[in-house]
């Protein structure tokens, strides 16, 4: 099968490390309490930040967390899983849309960790429901429920990759809400195992 990946909040843990230190930075740096929804997964829509606090934000913080964020649990061992079970492996992110040098950085990081796995990679990705619609994907994996909500309307299977406040996605054929990646393995394994009974 190919096998959509979305990057920050689902490879790395980066989402949870922009929830941390924006609050911080909403707190500390422009001391106040400007957060409008919690369950918003982007930074830039929890806050009501003006344009400038949002970049005077991305330049503090934006490359120190993708260069440091830690891996999701299990995310390393199941895509090497995956990868050995035979299934196609592309990367869909919008990760290097607001600053280019992050693609080079993080593939050099990938080169370094044992993950340089993906047989092909989307950066900079706006649309990625088209992505997958061109690639044939068969299942895409993304922690953002409009992302997922689009992808789905596509009719591709998509794992919506719960793992912090967001909204609830309502399941159905095209798309399954799951917490982790042990979970992801077992659900992609059930679906291919269904298929070669076929």
């Amino acid at each position: 099968m190919k096998i959509g990946i979305d990057l920050d909040g689902v490879v790395f843990d980066s989402e949870k490390e922009f929830r941390v230190y924006s609050e911080l930075y909403d707190m500390i740096d422009l001391k106040q309490n400007s957060k409008e929804n919690n369950k918003e997964l982007r930074f830039q829509d929890r806050f009501k930040w003006t344009d400038e606090q949002i970049e005077e934000f991305l330049k503090k913080y934006h490359r120190k967390i993708d260069e440091e964020a830690s891996y999701m649990p299990g995310a390393k061992e199941v895509l090497h899983m995956l990868k050995n079970d035979g299934h196609e492996l592309i990367l869909v992110t919008a990760r290097g849309g607001w600053n280019k040098e992050m693609i080079e950085i993080t593939k050099n990081r990938f080169k370094n960790e044992d993950m340089d796995i993906f047989d092909k990679c989307y950066w900079a990705c706006e649309d990625k429901a088209e992505a997958c619609v061109k690639e044939k994907i068969d299942i895409m994996i993304d922690d953002s429920y409009a992302k997922c909500k689009k992808i789905s309307e596509s009719k591709i299977k998509t794992i919506y990759l719960k793992d912090a406040p967001s909204y609830e996605m309502e399941e159905n054929e095209y798309v399954k809400t799951l917490y982790n990646w042990g979970e992801i393995y077992r659900y992609i394994t059930e679906i291919n195992n269904k298929m070669d009974k076929e």
